[in-house]
């Protein structure tokens, strides 16, 4: 599925020479190293702040927890995501409410949101929490009506997706359009989280995050909560938490940050060279749902998809996933059950049947193996061994 050696090779002296000043000075955590990436990560993404943190998840609280969210609360997200964007809202204190997902992204379906929101329960809804799974941004424009509309913060989860892009409008400024193809992910809502676990397509030596933003009282708020609530030394104004980046996180990341636009540059062409294979080898259906063969997936107009992952959608899948282990091929299931089905989320009262979007795709998708290092003949065997499944 991800070869980092191949990306780790050519980079192994610059990452030894950025580690050192960290062992020298000995700010092992946050320090001028973290700092100096999350004054590079913000200009990158077009954002007035970013502030790094120890993990995905936590950047998922702290976003939410930074914009005001907590108890009373009502946040409304997707079933079909990875466990911290429903777990993340809990412990916020705040209520997750959960809307189906669109078939042919697998983001959360704006419509169905609003739908919610105009029932008695979207009263109490104060922030939407959108996905933008697999590197590819939700239809961000829709969902910057709805915050317009019925005066609800957008919180990003942007997890997968740095360096996607999203045309249309920004969240709180449904009148101002960017000049280019549209901003990035990151810099579209009230907040945003990222995750440079290990493999994201920008990634720590470990576990890394971080929390974008345009207001300075967000931003504020959580660089307060990262360091245990304090603004001044020993001095504890809320309960937070230690979330704080490692010195050698930062250092490393602010290297791979040079080099992330190419890496995404060539997930990009992976992922055309694999629409051209699957059409080349006549599997392709046309989809939402597939039949006999392969239902691929494809970039919306007005977006820049970084192919985060690239996941196909068959009705066999799981033979099909046992027949390529048999050859050596890698793939993953993302996700095989919705969050409204997994034991620890029974509280929240949904059972099977409450989201069908979500649980047809966690019947059907599979995830082939994309990096930027992944050679053409490489993707050449994965195809003629799904050609051989299918025949």
């Amino acid at each position: 599925m991800l070869d980092l050696k191949r990306q780790y090779r050519p980079l192994h002296q610059q990452l030894l020479d950025a580690i050192a000043p960290v062992l020298q000075t000995q700010q092992f955590i946050l320090g001028e190293p973290v700092a100096a990436f999350e004054r590079a990560a913000a200009a990158q993404l077009g954002v007035a702040h970013a502030i790094g943190c120890s993990s995905g998840t936590d950047a998922l609280w702290l976003a939410l927890a930074a914009a005001g969210i907590g108890p009373g609360d009502a946040v409304i997200t997707t079933p079909f995501s990875f466990f911290a964007s429903v777990s993340a809202i809990l412990r916020a204190g705040a209520t997750p409410i959960l809307a189906d997902i669109e078939p042919s992204t697998f983001n959360l379906d704006p419509v169905k949101v609003e739908a919610l929101l105009k029932t008695p329960s979207g009263a109490k809804v104060k922030a939407v929490l959108p996905v933008h799974l697999f590197g590819q941004c939700v239809n961000w424009p829709a969902f910057a009506r709805l915050a317009k509309e019925r005066g609800v913060k957008l919180i990003e989860d942007a997890a997968q997706a740095w360096g996607a892009e999203s045309q249309g409008v920004k969240a709180g400024v449904p009148s101002e359009r960017s000049s280019s193809l549209g901003c990035k992910a990151g810099a579209l809502g009230t907040a945003a989280a990222f995750s440079f676990y290990p493999t994201k397509n920008l990634s720590a030596a470990g576990d890394a995050g971080m929390v974008t933003t345009n207001s300075d009282d967000v931003a504020e708020r959580a660089r307060m909560l990262r360091n245990h609530g304090m603004r001044r030394r020993y001095l504890h104004d809320e309960v937070g938490w230690n979330t704080r980046m490692d010195g050698i996180q930062g250092a490393i990341l602010g290297v791979k940050l040079k080099y992330i636009d190419g890496w995404n540059h060539a997930r990009r062409a992976v992922a055309r060279r694999y629409h051209a294979l699957f059409h080349a080898a006549a599997l392709v259906e046309a989809g939402p749902y597939p039949a006999h063969g392969v239902v691929l997936p494809h970039e919306l107009p007005g977006t820049h998809h970084v192919w985060h992952q690239y996941v196909i959608r068959t009705v066999r899948r799981d033979d099909l996933r046992q027949f390529l282990t048999e050859r050596h091929i890698g793939s993953e299931i993302y996700y095989p059950v919705p969050l409204h089905l997994q034991a620890a989320l029974q509280s929240l009262g949904y059972g099977e049947g409450c989201f069908p979007e979500a649980e047809r795709a966690a019947r059907e998708v599979l995830a082939l193996p994309i990096f930027p290092e992944l050679r053409e003949d490489e993707q050449q065997s994965v195809v003629c061994a799904i050609a051989d499944f299918l025949s």
